[in-house]
């Protein structure tokens, strides 16, 4: 066998191994994507039971109900379509109505979206693109609404300060 043989063989069996790896790990990768559900889209699109996303939106004000043993029931919209959420576990501390929230979970047969994961958003500049054009649409979020804190009134303490006070004692 030549040198030149050699070095395709080697060449080949190295792809062979690269998209065998490749295959392997975007098979592993497909039943962990989750997507991102506006309430809706769910609505338009007819999500199948059982299938696995993320709905985000607003908690639904008057919607809240909390139940025996940590379980909460409360709705989720985005002003045009609004989805009921089941839930059983400890809410975030910000998690309250008229909030932003993301919920991961599976609907079920009776439309209900059954969450195992419910994260609460403190400010509405982490919005969804897609819930937040829907909301501006409907004239409920403006861009830019919550209060900043200037950047001078933040001022960390200088080192040389620090030194100073060190110095004089």
């Amino acid at each position: 066998m030549t040198r030149k043989s050699r070095r395709l063989i080697l060449i080949a069996s190295c792809g062979a191994v690269l998209a065998l790896a490749l295959g392997l790990i975007l098979s592993a990768m497909s039943g962990s994507i989750v997507f991102f559900r506006s309430p809706a889209e769910v609505a338009a699109q007819g999500v199948p039971p059982g299938t696995r996303f993320r709905l985000g939106g607003l908690v639904k004000d008057g919607s809240v109900k909390r139940g025996p043993d940590q379980n909460v029931e409360f709705s989720v919209t985005d002003t045009n379509a609004t989805v009921p959420v089941q839930y059983r576990g400890l809410l975030p501390d910000l998690f309250r109505e008229g909030q932003g929230i993301v919920a991961e979970g599976r609907l079920d047969a009776g439309g209900v979206f059954r969450a195992d994961t419910v994260l609460a958003k403190h400010d509405e500049n982490y919005m969804p693109r897609e819930v937040a054009d829907a909301l501006k649409a409907q004239g409920r979020w403006q861009e830019g609404g919550g209060k900043e804190t200037p950047k001078e009134a933040v001022k960390p303490a200088s080192a040389d300060a620090t030194l100073g006070q060190r110095s004089e004692r």
